[in-house]
Order: C-alpha cells, then structure tokens, then sequence
C-alpha cells in the first residue's frame, strides 16, 4: 500500500478537502459550489491521480462515517425546539407531507418516461427525493437497480441544495415552515445542509420534512408505483 492510500493520510485528506470547499463557497459566494459537489470531483481527481483503490479510502472514510451517525442526532436540537409550532401546523404539514411524498414519487417516473427510459430506470429513480438509506429499500421493494437511485438521490440533493430557496423565492413561497419542509422533503440530507445556512429553526422544519417524507414514501410506494405501470 502506498502512502497515498494509508488511512490516516486518506483521512487528512478527506478533512482538508472538505475545508478547502468551504473556503471555495465561502469566499466566492457561488450557490454552484456546494461543498459536497466540489469534495465528490477532488476525491474522485485524487484517487484516479494517486491510483488509490476506493478500498483505501473507504478505510479512511471509516473514522466520518461513524461519527456523522451521532452528529445526525443533533438535528432532533432545532426540531424540539419547535415542537409547539410543529404541533399548531399538525394539519397542513401533514396534508403536505402526503402530497409532497406522491409528487415526489411520481416525478421520479415522470421524468425518467419523458427522458425515455426504460420502466426499470422509471421504477429506480421514483425514491429520488428520499433519503438515501429508505430510498435503497424501497427501490429493492420495488425490484428496481439501487444504483441508479443512489445517482438520483445525490442529484436531487444536489438540485434542491443549489436552486431550493431561490426557487421557493420565485414561487412566493417565503414562510420559514414552508421553505424548510420544502426542501427537507426534495432534498433530504442536502437540503437540511442549505436549511441549516439560513437557521436552525429552517432546520428544525427541514429535518421534518426528511422524516416525514421517508416514512410517508416508504408506505406508499409499494402500492402507488406499480399502479403507475399498470
């Protein structure tokens, strides 16, 4: 094993870049820098450059991934925080939660059936507004090719992180809950991520709208999806 591809070292590395991205969006204000988006494209440019297996890195990626588990626990801080406002709006988020989920869904197939894809790709890309980990399961639900839902994850995180607000902005949508379910439910992860960037109170929604939406496609997926190529 090269030094390149030691764990420690990979380690550094992946800490360094992530920096050197936030620095880059920081300090050029570009919403077409998101940190994730420049770190995927550095790594991916070192690891062809060092010829450093994926397996080398992974090893060093180990270290994030276990403490990104506990630090997803934080986001339950904003949302308890506003647990009274949550409860007052139970009605509309939920009718929009539902709907938000059905939407989501079918745009996924839509997309995929106006792009001429094959129903395959169609039924892989419906989860595509979830996040990742029930995404996987509910395109195995649905006999689907996780790679391909993983791709459309990423993209719509992508989407929703670069374009979210300035789109809800365009649409008159400028209601702090609207905005943060929005785009908790389109993007998920990265969607929190831009949430936050406003407030922990856009997180708080946007982190419900994660939750929300995953458990709510989850239980209507596997009946609505088929019904689609029926």
């Amino acid at each position: 094993m090269s030094f390149f591809a030691q764990p420690l070292w990979m380690l550094f590395v992946i800490l360094a870049v992530y920096q050197f991205a936030l620095w880059l969006r920081k300090t050029t204000g570009s919403v077409w820098l998101p940190p994730i988006l420049t770190c995927t494209v550095l790594l991916i440019a070192y690891l062809k450059l060092f010829g450093v297996d994926y397996q080398y890195f992974q090893k060093g990626a180990e270290v994030v991934d276990f403490w990104l588990k506990p630090a997803v626990v934080v986001l339950a801080v904003p949302l308890y925080q506003q647990r009274k406002k949550i409860i007052q709006l139970w009605l509309p988020i939920t009718v929009s939660q539902v709907l938000g989920s059905i939407v989501g869904l079918v745009s996924g197939v839509w997309l995929a059936r106006l792009f001429g894809a094959a129903d395959i790709v169609a039924v892989s890309l419906a989860a595509k507004s979830v996040t990742n980990p029930i995404a996987l399961d509910i395109t195995l639900s649905l006999n689907g090719i996780p790679a391909i839902t993983a791709v459309g994850v990423i993209f719509a995180g992508l989407t929703g992180q670069i374009l979210g607000f300035k789109l809800l902005e365009v649409l008159g949508i400028k209601t702090m809950s609207a905005q943060g379910l929005a785009l908790g439910s389109a993007s998920h992860a990265l969607g929190i991520n831009a949430a936050w960037q406003r407030g922990p109170e856009y997180a708080a929604y946007a982190t419900l709208g994660l939750i929300l939406n995953g458990i709510l496609s989850a239980i209507i997926a596997p009946y609505l999806i088929p019904w689609l190529f029926a």
